[in-house]
C-alpha cells in the first residue's frame, strides 16, 4: 500500500529532527514538510485555508480557531514550551517600569492575540493585579484568525516594536527578547520570577502544540495515532527531557497548562467560554498519553 503523504509544517526543534530529516518514518504515511521562518507565519494559512495536513500551532491561535468552528484538531504534543517573564521588556531611559506600573501606560504587541501575549497578561493579572482593560495595547499585526476583532491601536505600518520602545513610543513591550543593552526586563529578574511562578502554579506554559486538519483525523485515525507515536519516538530519542519537561506530550502531562490557558484566554475575551480539557481533542486524541 502507498505511504499517504501529508503535508507539514514543524518548527526545527531537536525533538523533530529525525522525523524532518527522514531518519524516524511510517509504513503509513510520509511527511512532505514546507519551511516557514519563523513558524508562526503558518499558522496564518492553517487556520484560514487548512494549507496543511499536519501543523506545528500556537495552543491561543488553535482556542480561538475552535471558538469559530475551524476544521482542526489538537494533538497533545507539545513543539515549544517556556517560562515567560523573560518575554517582557522596558526602556530605563524613560523611567523605571514594573509589572505593576502597566496600567495607564503604552504597551506594544505584534499582536493582541499571541500566546506568549496571553501567557504574560494571565501572569500581569492574575500574579501581580493588573487591570489589563487600563493598558492602552499597541500591535503591528493581524490576528491569524479572521473572525476575530480586533480592537486595538494598530501602529504606522514603518515602526517596529522595538524602535518604538526606544524612541519611547511605547512604555513596555510584550513578547520580545533584546540583546540590546538599553532595554530591561519589566521583571527584575525573569528567572527567579518564573521559577517562584512554577512552584506556586506548577504548570509549564506550553506555547506551540500540533494541530491537523478534521478531514485527516476523521479520515485516518491510524495516521493520527501513527503521527503522534513518530512525534514521541523522536522526543524520547533526542533524550531525557529536562526538568520540568517543556515539551510534554499526553492529555495527562499537557492538562494544567491547558486548563490554564483556557482561562486566561477566557479571562481576555479571547475565546467565549471556558472549553473542558477534552473538548480540544477528537475521538482519536483524546486517547493518547
Amino acid at each position: 500500500m502507498d505511504r499517504l503523504k501529508l503535508k507539514a509544517v514543524l518548527g526545527n526543534h531537536p525533538h523533530v529532527k529525525a522525523v524532518k530529516s527522514g531518519e524516524l518514518r511510517s509504513d503509513l504515511f510520509e511527511f512532505d514538510f514546507f519551511e516557514y521562518t519563523p513558524t508562526n507565519t503558518a499558522f496564518k494559512p492553517m487556520v484560514r485555508e487548512q494549507a496543511f495536513d499536519v501543523c506545528e500551532m500556537a495552543i491561543v491561535t488553535y482556542l480561538m480557531a475552535k471558538a469559530h468552528g475551524k476544521p482542526l484538531v489538537l494533538l497533545p504534543a507539545t513543539m515549544l514550551g517556556r517560562f515567560q517573564h523573560g518575554y517582557a521588556l522596558y526602556n530605563p531611559a524613560h523611567g523605571t517600569v514594573g509589572p505593576s506600573d502597566l496600567e495607564g501606560r503604552r504597551v506594544g504587541i505584534r499582536s493582541f492575540t499571541t500566546t506568549t501575549g496571553a501567557w504574560i497578561r494571565g501572569i500581569l493579572a492574575n500574579d501581580y493585579g493588573v487591570d489589563l482593560g487600563k493598558i492602552k495595547w499597541v500591535t503591528f499585526e493581524d490576528p491569524h484568525v479572521a473572525e476575530y476583532v480586533d480592537t486595538t491601536e494598530r501602529a504606522p505600518k514603518d515602526k517596529k516594536v522595538l524602535q518604538m520602545l526606544l524612541d519611547g513610543e511605547l512604555d513596555a513591550v510584550l513578547g520580545e527578547t533584546t540583546d540590546n543593552p538599553k532595554l530591561k526586563s519589566l521583571f527584575p529578574d525573569p528567572a527567579a520570577e518564573a521559577a517562584k511562578w512554577y512552584d506556586r502554579r506548577g504548570v509549564v506554559p506550553v506555547n506551540h502544540l500540533v494541530v491537523l486538519t478534521e478531514q485527516l483525523a476523521k479520515a485516518r485515525p491510524d495516521v493520527v495515532a501513527g503521527i503522534y507515536d513518530l512525534l514521541k519516538r523522536n522526543k524520547e530519542q533526542a533524550g531525557p527531557a529536562a526538568t520540568p519537561d517543556l515539551v510534554p506530550f499526553g492529555i495527562e502531562a499537557n492538562r494544567k497548562p491547558l486548563e490554564l490557558i483556557v482561562d486566561y484566554a477566557f479571562q481576555q475575551a479571547l475565546i467565549p467560554r471556558r472549553y473542558a480539557v477534552e473538548e480540544l481533542f477528537d475521538e482519536t486524541t483524546r486517547g493518547l498519553n
